[in-house]
């Protein structure tokens, strides 16, 4: 409905009908009757809507038209057997999803607006199709669903091309503000939107000093007490008493019934905080907050009611351990009875209350009615009168979910709605009327001490298979993720100095005598100061060692600088050649588009020329390195292997003994003739060893290509990376192209990668020099090498990622397992591989490297993947609401490129990384 006011109508692709189709099914199928399903076991909602179409006109259109759909796709899936023809003439179908093919019958309905009707018609005639505990059964939830079902029915549906028809969904900014609208900042369960500490039962008051705000967390609460947006409330009913304490009287409180999408749960609030009349500390620190209840009804077993002729009845709530919670002592006038029915109501349609609560002679629901027990052997033949019907004064209810069971299996038979009086202590202080008891409470049924037997085995079975899931996890825990975080948890001091980070104070100390961990401490908490960075950041990648002084960092950039320096001069000169090859290639090619009738004898020659031409350098070098080692054969057959595990041709160069730096000294010396003395001994040597020449030959045109091969995408990258980002002048980005060249020189048997230019542009807008930034790239490479494709980490980074999820958010992991099975995180793959560098502005992206570089020491080696798994969860509410697939959720982060909060996401990265290490001391 919000996606139809804001577009004017619903794209049939969106995932919002998918889901929507998917939860009226289930609504529909819910308590079905078997035969109503009838032979199509397969499809029930098919075989439904076909039986209920030979009485209703609609159904049955309806049913022509979902065959047809069906019959089309039956057809789609052979169209390998059909010829083309037929094809054609075949009516186009929706590209239909999995789970819109799923959900045919249902979303047919839907797009042809009869979905309202036949829904209407089953519940009219529920009884003919469905089981009494059915959804629509219900004499108010299936009128209901077919009313609401009006107004969908009512939208326009369309196929058709939009503005932004390749996503037929919502914006991520679209998203965002909807959660915003709906106040789900964050996951129902989180500890920011609980109330403080000392609100909680049987919890100390000590800790509300430590909060710094806890009024609006109080405020919150009672807040909560009422209708909101996130819980249903069932009932509510003030001067409800209660005794907390044995040597206090009892109080009146508000009692409320709330219901969210997964539980019920029952909430007593003594009066003086729902009147708030005192000041805000002294209302925090009250006393009262200690005896407030919130009591999660799935808890809850057996609930013992007594009636009073002077008040309006008690009821006793028993847990699953045999616990009795303090009486509820409700005011006169049917208010217990009240409780019960919305209770019941709550609980429908997947629990209810045994016996259940019985509507007779019109009077709506009052508790069942009893015959009195008539003592054996009284010999009184009176019969059975009018007024031994009246009802119970004393009843006791059992909470059950019919079609499910609990964690260790049913409860046994003795553990029935019939307790003994003598087993609730309500019931033992004789208020039971005239000899009257709860249903079946009498001393034949089960023996006291069997039944305590049992109740200690059960409670002892529980406590063991608790313990033993507990283990089991951690277990888990430790097994999977141990590695990915460090031991020793280190801890911002109080009053939080690390979050003001790394400052010129602090800095100018650790000069002087600051210690590494104090250092590395605040840049993980707080980071750099921005100007800072450029000093800072070479301790960080590992081009500084710390320790290091003034002279020995001065002479540690010295050396960066010779041989940054000695590997430009290699490059430059290969790239010369490769300049000059390509411009004969390029003359060649034009030559021969202009040769014409002739192209068949001169191309030959031009092929010929040209790689004699492009080999001409190599091959003077050849014969330089024979005539000069011509006495030492055997060192002239090896060839020896540059740095990078390229072959080379010689070892005679004065510079770096690659074919590039050789080439200017041999070109010198051909063009003086010194050569020509030696023409017949470099002839003797190249008969003498064919094989080395030929091997040498092939090292340089490989070494050659493979060095063009690189060039041309290093410049292709280079032209195209932060072309919007100030920094990046036509100087600047000729800086970058010549780190970048120098790096993949060296690393020739990696080569260059897509993406590494992302990596080494923010080091270059920093640092401002090219030889700080080649050696700090390459200190950041020894890391990031292995996320591209050549290395092995991708792989490692996603099972991690699987298993912090399954182990920190099993709800999100459940919902990435359903949809589609995304559980592969290939959607985190350009955070691995970038570092986050495309997710997040320059600045945010300053931010976040240093924090990972520091983290290394501090918290966890792998801190990326905290970073990620934080970027999830800030997410989670909205992938959750939206039940978003592998499709979407891709979608919403390239949307939010850019647009993320980076503070919110690395203290959400620290505080998991906190959260892991307490998992693991088993804290």
């Amino acid at each position: 409905m919000e996606e139809a006011v804001t577009r004017k109508f619903v794209h049939e692709d969106s995932s919002h009908i998918v889901s929507f189709c998917a939860a009226v099914e289930a609504c529909v199928l819910h308590g079905l009757k078997r035969r109503a399903a009838g032979f199509l076991r397969s499809n029930k909602i098919a075989a439904l809507f076909m039986k209920v179409g030979k009485s209703f006109a609609p159904a049955e259109e309806l049913c022509r038209k979902a065959q047809e759909l069906e019959q089309i796709i039956e057809t789609k899936r052979s169209q390998s057997l059909q010829s083309q023809d037929s094809l054609r003439k075949m009516p186009r179908l929706p590209s239909l999803t999995p789970q819109g093919v799923k959900n045919l019958w249902i979303r047919t309905a839907l797009f042809e607006k009869v979905l309202d009707k036949i829904v209407l018609y089953l519940v009219e005639n529920s009884s003919k199709y469905y089981e009494k505990e059915a959804f629509l059964m219900d004499p108010v939830d299936g009128p209901i669903l077919a009313s609401l079902l009006v107004g969908p029915c009512a939208l326009e549906y369309t196929k058709m091309k939009t503005a932004d028809h390749f996503w037929t969904d919502p914006s991520a900014d679209e998203l965002v503000q909807r959660h915003r609208i709906h106040g789900g900042h964050c996951r129902q369960d989180s500890p920011t939107k609980r109330p403080a500490l000392c609100i909680q039962k049987r919890h100390s008051s000590s800790s509300m000093d430590e909060r710094p705000s806890p009024s609006p967390s109080a405020r919150e609460y009672v807040e909560s007490l009422h209708q909101n947006s996130r819980a249903t409330l069932l009932f509510g009913k003030n001067n409800v008493l209660v005794q907390p304490r044995d040597d206090m009287e009892a109080i009146p409180g508000y009692l409320s019934l709330h219901q969210t999408a997964d539980i019920m749960t029952l909430k007593w609030t003594p009066n003086q905080l729902m009147n708030g009349s005192v000041g805000d500390l002294d209302y925090e620190r009250s006393v009262y907050w200690d005896y407030a209840m919130t009591i999660p009804l799935e808890e809850i077993v057996y609930l013992h009611c007594h009636q009073q002729v002077d008040s309006g009845g008690t009821v006793v709530l028993v847990s699953q351990d045999g616990i009795q919670r303090p009486p509820l002592r409700f005011p006169r006038g049917g208010h217990l009875l009240q409780f019960l029915s919305c209770l019941e109501n709550g609980l429908l349609p997947h629990g209810q209350l045994d016996p259940p609560l019985w509507s007779q002679r019109g009077k709506g629901k009052v508790f069942p009615k009893l015959r009195k027990r008539v003592p054996q052997g009284s010999g009184s033949s009176e019969s059975v009168s009018d007024k031994e019907e009246d009802e119970a004064t004393d009843y006791v209810f059992r909470i059950l979910f019919p079609n499910s069971q609990s964690e260790f299996g049913e409860f046994p038979t003795m553990w029935h709605p019939t307790l003994r009086k003598s087993s609730c202590s309500s019931c033992s202080q004789g208020s039971f009327s005239d000899g009257a008891m709860p249903k079946g409470c009498n001393h034949e049924r089960t023996p006291l001490k069997l039944l305590c037997d049992n109740m200690k085995y059960q409670i002892i079975s529980r406590a063991f298979y608790g313990w033993l899931a507990y283990c089991r996890h951690l277990s888990t825990v430790r097994t999977h993720l141990s590695a990915l975080v460090n031991h020793t948890i280190v801890a911002p001091d109080v009053p939080c100095d690390a979050y003001k980070g790394l400052t010129t104070e602090v800095w100018q100390t650790f000069l002087q005598d600051c210690t590494e961990e104090e250092l590395l401490r605040l840049v993980y908490f707080g980071g750099v100061d921005p100007s800072l960075r450029k000093e800072v950041w070479p301790f960080l990648l590992g081009h500084y060692q710390f320790g290091m002084s003034e002279a020995e960092r001065k002479e540690v950039d010295e050396q960066v600088r010779v041989c940054y320096q000695e590997t430009m001069r290699e490059w430059l000169g290969c790239e010369e050649i490769v300049r000059q090859r390509e411009k004969e290639q390029h003359a060649a090619a034009l030559a021969k588009c202009s040769s014409g009738a002739s192209i068949d004898s001169s191309s030959q020659k031009m092929i010929h020329h040209d790689s004699t031409v492009s080999n001409e350098v190599f091959e003077s070098v050849e014969e330089v390195d024979q005539i000069e080692t011509e006495p030492k054969t055997e060192e002239a057959k090896q060839v020896p292997k540059m740095p990078n595990g390229a072959l080379q041709n010689g070892t005679s160069s004065p510079d770096s003994g690659h074919p590039s730096s050789r080439n200017f000294s041999v070109t010198s010396g051909l063009s003086d003739g010194s050569l020509s003395t030696e023409d017949s001994a470099a002839a003797d040597k190249e008969e003498e060893a064919p094989d080395v020449t030929k091997t040498a030959e092939n090292a340089k045109t490989e070494l050659l290509d493979l060095y063009t091969l690189n060039l041309h995408r290093i410049e292709k990258d280079v032209q195209r990376c932060d072309r919007n980002y100030w920094y990046f002048t036509p100087a600047n980005l000729e800086k970058l192209r010549n780190i970048m060249c120098s790096y993949i020189w060296r690393h020739l048997d990696i080569g260059y990668v897509q993406g590494m230019c992302d990596l080494l542009a923010p080091l270059l807008v920093i640092l401002d020099d090219e030889a700080m930034a080649f050696s700090c790239f390459t200190e950041l490479m020894k890391r990031m090498n292995q996320n591209f494709p050549h290395g092995g980490a991708m792989d490692t980074h996603f099972a991690n990622m699987r298993s912090l999820i399954q182990i920190l958010d099993s709800e999100l992991f459940e919902l990435m397992h359903q949809n589609g099975d995304y559980t592969h995180f290939y959607f985190c793959y350009r955070w691995f591989l970038l570092d986050f560098k495309r997710e997040l502005v320059y600045e945010d992206v300053f931010a976040v490297w240093e924090t990972i570089w520091a983290a290394k020491y501090v918290s966890s080696s792998h801190f990326v993947l905290f970073i990620a798994l934080a970027l999830v969860e800030l997410y989670r509410d909205i992938i959750l609401e939206n039940n978003m697939d592998f499709t979407d959720i891709i979608k919403f982060f390239n949307e939010m490129a850019e647009h993320h909060s980076i503070k919110q996401i690395l203290t959400l990265a620290r505080d998991l990384v906190c959260k892991v290490q307490m998992l693991i001391e088993n804290k």
